[in-house]
C-alpha cells in the first residue's frame, strides 16, 4: 500500500428507489448514465471516475480541496435542476491499494459510510477530509459530531461542507413527493392542494399516484432541504 493519500468520494442520487418504482428501470437507468456523464465532466484534472455502482460513483481525487469543491458542485449545479433527483456527497482522505483499474482499503470504506449518512443535497467529510482541504475559498466547513460507522473502531468525527452563497439561491424549488425528483414550480406538470398545501409533481403519472395515497408518499417523504 502507497502512502500516498487521495480523496475518495462517492456520490449517489437520493431517492432513487422511488423514481425506480414511479417512472420504470428503463427511465432510471438513463437518469443514472446521464448523472455519470454530467458528473465526469465536472471532476479536476487530477480525478478518476473509478466505478459505477447502480445510482452511485465511486470517485478518487488527488487534492482534497478539489474534492470539495467537487462535492458541492456535483450537489448545487448538478444537483439543483428541474427533473432530476438530488446529489448526495460523502468522502474521505487517506491511503489506499490500487489493483488495476479498481481501489482497495478502509479508506474507500469509509468514505461509502459517510455517504449513506448524507441527505439529500448535502457534502459530508471526515475530519481527515477537512484538515487535508485546508481553508477552501467560498467554503464553510460545519460539525457534525462523532459518529459511529459500521466495522469502524473507533467513533469518526464528521462535517458539513457548505457554499457560503447557498442561502442565496432560487428557493423556487420543490420536489415531487412520488419520485423525489427536483422541480421547478415555474415548470411543473401539475399540482394538487392537500391539506392546505399545494404539491407539485413532474408529470400526470405521479399526481396520479399521490392522488390516489396521499397519505402513503407524506409518510415516507424524508425531509430535504431545498
Amino acid at each position: 500500500m502507497s502512502d500516498e493519500r487521495h480523496t475518495f468520494v462517492f456520490a449517489d442520487l437520493a431517492g432513487f428507489t422511488a423514481l425506480t418504482e414511479a417512472h420504470g428501470d428503463e427511465r432510471a437507468a438513463d437518469i443514472a448514465l446521464e448523472f455519470c456523464r454530467e458528473l465526469n465532466r465536472l471532476l479536476p484534472e487530477d480525478a478518476e471516475d473509478v466505478k459505477m455502482l447502480g445510482d452511485a460513483c465511486l470517485l478518487r481525487v488527488g487534492d482534497a480541496g478539489e474534492a470539495v469543491g467537487l462535492g458541492l458542485r456535483l450537489t448545487g449545479d448538478l444537483s439543483r435542476r428541474h427533473g432530476f433527483p438530488d446529489v448526495r456527497v460523502g468522502m474521505h482522505t487517506g491511503t489506499a491499494a490500487r489493483r488495476g483499474a479498481d481501489w482497495f482499503g478502509s479508506t474507500i470504506n469509509i468514505a461509502a459510510r459517510v455517504a449513506a449518512l448524507a441527505g439529500p443535497c448535502e457534502v459530508l467529510l471526515t475530519a481527515a477530509t477537512r484538515d487535508a482541504a485546508g481553508m477552501p475559498d467560498g467554503v464553510v466547513f460545519e460539525g457534525c459530531g462523532a459518529h459511529e460507522l459500521r466495522h469502524v473502531a473507533a467513533p469518526v468525527h464528521l462535517f458539513r461542507a457548505r457554499s457560503v452563497d447557498e442561502d442565496a439561491r432560487d428557493g423556487r424549488w420543490v420536489i415531487d413527493p412520488v419520485c423525489r425528483m427536483r422541480l421547478d414550480v415555474d415548470q411543473a406538470a401539475t399540482s394538487i392542494e392537500h391539506d392546505g398545501t399545494e404539491r407539485y409533481f413532474c408529470s400526470a403519472l405521479c399526481a396520479g399516484k399521490f392522488a390516489r395515497s396521499p397519505d402513503r408518499y407524506l409518510r415516507d417523504a424524508a425531509h430535504v432541504p431545498l
